[in-house]
């Protein structure tokens, strides 16, 4: 390693090409850096100069990395983190610790895992700031980068195997924190509950029934649709909501049914008056799970929110009964 040259450059710059990366445009990215367009050309040209390459070409579409830019793209995350945490406390005391988390979560788990984390959180380390944003399908990319510490969301299981470890990127770890099954809800005047009062209730009445069916990582579809699709079957998804909430909203005033995890059903079951059904077919449980990058395996703040996390949730479901096992 040749120190004297790594000396003459400015490292700031290499947090300003990560954010064009990750935005690519110049007017985003200086307004996230917090600086002027033309402050941010002038030090994107000094970079030029230094790594011998444009790192950016303008389209109509903003702008485009070049081979070398797509190159560094794949090492700055894990280099910044690494100067970050040089810059960071040897140790993490909660007590004193003013520190700043982000937590991308999924709907459902604001209802379902925060009542049983957050204080323990926040009562141990009250200095704390903790972010938190909606899961969506640039939640796993934004954990690679850096942008987000960790992840709350579902993966589903398969009987035959553990969690389906090969859809998440390398370098994401992650921890179980509860097992779930899906459950439907229909209104409780609902035309079909007679039939099913009558003992009709079966895949056959499922599939003829309208469904309405909340987006997930911005997928229409499920793996419950997966599954029924590779026996041949399909759902008839006649409106499609970006969240658990309107779901139920929607379930409550129509004749449509929702499928979804069960220990959400309670909680749609305390706004509206909604009657809970069994997934009439046998299908795999989901687990609801932690996220977080390798990087982060030791840093000590990370690993307190993870344990604290994960010690908590436990502590809460081994005390009910019906959610499953952490």
């Amino acid at each position: 390693m040749n120190l004297d040259n790594l000396a003459r450059i400015d490292l700031n710059l290499l947090v300003m090409l990560q954010v064009l990366l990750e935005e690519r445009s110049v007017t985003r990215a200086a307004s996230r850096l917090h600086v002027s367009q033309s402050a941010l050309s002038k030090s994107l040209n000094r970079l030029r100069d230094t790594l011998g390459d444009p790192l950016f070409i303008r389209t109509a579409h903003g702008l485009k990395p070049t081979a070398h830019a797509v190159q560094l793209s794949a090492q700055l995350p894990n280099m910044l983190q690494g100067l970050y945490q040089l810059t960071q406390p040897p140790s993490f005391v909660p007590a004193s610790s003013t520190r700043q988390f982000s937590f991308s979560m999924v709907e459902s788990a604001y209802e379902t895992l925060i009542p049983y984390f957050i204080g323990p959180l926040l009562n141990n380390a009250p200095n704390l700031r903790l972010d938190s944003y909606l899961w969506m399908e640039k939640s796993l990319p934004a954990l690679q980068q850096g942008q987000i510490d960790f992840g709350i969301t579902g993966r589903d299981l398969n009987p035959q195997s553990d969690l389906i470890i090969d859809r998440l990127p390398e370098g994401i770890a992650h921890q179980t924190l509860f097992k779930d099954h899906q459950v439907c809800l229909v209104r409780d005047d609902h035309p079909i509950l007679a039939a099913i009062n009558g003992g009709r209730w079966d895949l056959e009445t499922y599939l003829e029934m309208s469904h309405v069916q909340v987006r997930c990582e911005g997928n229409e579809w499920w793996a419950l649709d997966y599954h029924l699709a590779n026996l041949g079957h399909r759902r008839r998804l006649s409106t499609t909501v970006p969240d658990f909430y309107g779901a139920a909203s929607v379930c409550a005033h129509s004749d449509l049914i929702f499928t979804l995890p069960s220990s959400f059903a309670g909680h749609a079951q305390k706004l509206y008056p909604l009657i809970e059904l069994p997934l009439p077919m046998a299908f795999s449980p989901l687990a609801y799970v932690l996220l977080w990058h390798e990087r982060n395996n030791d840093e000590p703040g990370h690993k307190w929110i993870r344990e604290t996390i994960c010690k908590s949730v436990a502590q809460a479901f081994n005390q009910q009964n019906g959610y499953g096992s952490a």
